[in-house]
């Protein structure tokens, strides 16, 4: 236990510190202990230490009200420190603290459960004024139009741009005496949403967040909805404590939280439900052909089967999110979803194994695969149209123990970076890579793992390059973006078409530039080569750690040195970085010991994300570019002669004062865009 929940003392003061999800049973357990041992003990005066605690669900907000009273009752008190946003939210949600500092009771303190500040039982304007969110002038016109149109003042304010409407919700959570809560994943708990059906929940546009003790915690964005709070409490009886959030908050966590539940349920009542996506299961290949027409389209496909609409949504759901991979995966137990957002991946949903199929299956068709082969991996593509914009994506399957997994990469056109200016080059970088395209002939490589940005790199040098003068023509596998006055072709391994043998056929139709998506053998290496010291621009990427390091493997690839040496003109490494979220970032200084190391001056001021609903509570939003590029010189050239090694070569790099990856992400450390730890993540440098 002592493993679970450290502990220390200041003075009277005892400090407990649970290392876990308050939402698993062995650390309640464990905390439950601690706080017990404390009561034994007489040290009453406790402070939970939550730096540790990602998640609290209703069982763990129960232990922490029954060690709240104990203490009380041995005459101490319970307060918490270190919580992050997501935990707080959770507890201002249940009534475990307060969000208004005016209440006297401070934001750390567990309040006796079930009390709620006391409503304001003033006009909405009146409380507005006094936010200091509009004026009386302001005020007197929305009034004005009221007396007119009938509609609700915070309405009026709202349509004419005089007030947000997160705005109109913190006034009316003073005025109501009800919290206002920014709803997300992770701010409610799967056995609370259940015990409302959810239609009636959709219905009634309201989301059980947390049962704690005899009470139901409940989302709505009307907080006069008596009606709708007397159904559901007949529905799951005990006490209602209601929260209040924006209605597309509410309407988005309806799909999480019910939509696996919905699938579930049609997959119980018969297979005829599913229509075409439990094709392979109930032989109807008649009505999966019926549907095909609208697979382009799925903003506009109306009822049908419960598993449809769950893929749809995931689909909508990623391209909101800004994901660029859906995975759906299976193990003995569950069924899960996760997207990839910013480079880390995130679990959206959870769904029961026996529903794992027919996703499968439904997004094999739309993929236009086989979905009687479940053993084969399968690639394939699809493109729907949503949110008013065409979504292109990739699909791959590869069967597993429990299971096929599935990835989707999604390509969104809308949010594809085709802009050298805008890769996140610094703007000696960034002159320096111009000098390089601008080259009538050479070898330009972009190199880096797998997921760093060097495609979108080429796709930007390429769209840069692009003019009716010249003839342009890239080999991809696969075209990921389609580009105007463009020659774009799909390597296609099957007919033998690999990207040596389409290299040799592009070489005599006449091209000026040549984007070759990935150099992956000697043949394709060689040729490339020779296209570059025959008066051809190449561009193409290979798969290494730096810059020094794309040397080094084309000549172990059997590329002559002095050959390389004359082609080369320059590589490019990069590594996509986390920015800090702009929503919730705030300035720190970071300790003595971290600047010293860093060779930064003691009062430094960095960049740090607390974490908020825009950034899933990571305090990290979008990914920028950080970059190393080395120019093919004279002196790097004669090197390169000798066929050097790598450690040769990255003594003459180091000795010739380049800006490596490392030094040009601390330069965004330090203008806040982003942070240390990030860039030793990606970096893997200390």
């Amino acid at each position: 236990m002592a493993d679970l929940v450290s502990q220390s003392s200041i003075g009277s003061i005892t400090y407990l510190a649970p290392s876990g999800s308050l939402g698993e049973e062995h650390m309640q357990a464990a905390l439950a202990g601690a706080v017990g041992a404390c009561v034994e003990t007489s040290r009453a005066e406790v402070v939970l230490d939550l730096d540790r605690v990602p998640l609290v669900n209703g069982r763990g907000l129960e232990v922490i009200l029954n060690a709240n009273d104990r203490l009380t009752a041995a005459g101490g008190s319970l307060k918490f420190v270190n919580a992050s946003p997501l935990v707080t939210d959770i507890f201002i949600a249940n009534g475990i603290t307060s969000s208004d500092p005016s209440s006297g009771l401070g934001t750390n303190t567990v309040m006796p459960a079930g009390q709620r500040l006391a409503p304001q039982p003033r006009k909405i304007g009146e409380i507005l004024i006094e936010m200091g969110l509009i004026d009386d002038a302001k005020r007197a016109e929305a009034l004005q139009l009221q007396t007119k149109s009938g509609k609700q003042l915070g309405a009026i304010l709202i349509e004419r741009r005089a007030l947000s409407e997160t705005d109109l919700y913190r006034a009316l959570s003073r005025q109501s005496g009800i919290p206002y809560i920014a709803l997300r994943t992770g701010l409610y708990e799967p056995a609370a949403a259940a015990m409302v059906p959810g239609e009636t929940a959709r219905r009634l546009n309201v989301l059980p967040m947390f049962k704690v003790r005899d009470t139901l915690t409940l989302a709505t964005a009307d907080p006069q909805a008596i009606p709708a709070f007397d159904e559901i409490q007949s529905i799951a009886g005990g006490k209602l404590c209601l929260v209040l959030s924006r209605r597309e908050e509410i309407t988005k966590c309806h799909f999480d939280a019910y939509s696996a539940e919905q699938a579930s349920r049609a997959l119980e009542g018969g297979m005829e439900q599913l229509g075409g996506a439990l094709g392979d299961v109930a032989g109807d290949v008649e009505l999966v052909e019926q549907e095909r027409t609208d697979y382009t389209t799925i903003d506009q496909m109306a009822g049908g089967s419960s598993v449809i609409n769950l893929v749809n949504g995931l689909i909508q759901r990623a391209v909101s999110d800004g994901a660029s991979d859906i995975h759906i995966e299976c193990s003995r137990a569950r069924g899960m979803v996760r997207f990839r957002v910013d480079g880390i991946l995130h679990e959206i949903m959870q769904v029961r194994p026996d529903m794992h199929p027919a996703i499968v299956s439904r997004l094999k068709v739309m993929a236009g695969l086989d979905i009687a082969e479940r053993r084969m991996p399968q690639d394939g593509r699809l493109q729907v149209m949503t949110q008013g914009r065409t979504i292109d994506l990739r699909f791959s399957s590869l069967a597993g123990i429990y299971g096929e997994k599935v990835v989707l990469r999604v390509l969104d056109r809308n949010r594809s970076i085709l802009d050298v200016e805008k890769i996140g080059m610094t703007a000696p970088n960034l002159a320096l890579f111009k000098k390089l395209l601008g080259r009538s002939y050479g070898l330009v490589l972009a190199t880096g793992p797998t997921g760093s940005g060097k495609t979108t790199t080429l796709y930007a040098a390429v769209n840069f390059l692009k003019s009716i003068e010249k003839n342009i023509v890239t080999i991809e596998d696969p075209v990921e973006y389609q580009l105007d006055i463009i020659n774009q072709n799909q390597v296609n391994e099957a007919t033998g078409l690999g990207f040596a043998r389409m290299l040799r056929h592009i070489l005599r139709q006449d091209p000026d530039i040549v984007m070759v998506g990935e150099i992956r053998d000697r043949e394709t290496a060689e040729i490339a080569v020779q296209a570059a010291l025959t008066g051809h621009l190449v561009l193409s990427t290979l798969h290494t750690n730096d810059a020094v390091g794309a040397l080094s493997r084309m000549m172990e690839m059997g590329v002559e040195p002095y050959l390389l040496s004359s082609a080369l003109i320059g590589v490019v490494a990069q590594r996509l970085v986390r920015q800090v979220c702009p929503s919730c970032s705030a300035p720190f200084t970071p300790s003595p010991e971290m600047a010293a190391a860093q060779g930064w001056p003691a009062d430094v001021k960095l960049a740090k994300g607390r974490g908020c609903p825009a950034c899933f509570d990571s305090g990290y939003r979008g990914r920028m570019g950080i970059h190393e590029i080395i120019e093919a010189s004279a002196d790097l050239e004669r090197l390169m002669i000798r066929n050097p090694s790598k450690e040769e070569l990255q003594a003459f790099i180091r000795k010739s004062g380049h800006v490596s990856l490392f030094q040009d992400g601390m330069q965004r450390v330090l203008e806040g865009r982003t942070s240390l730890e990030e860039v030793t993540r990606v970096i893997h440098e200390t």
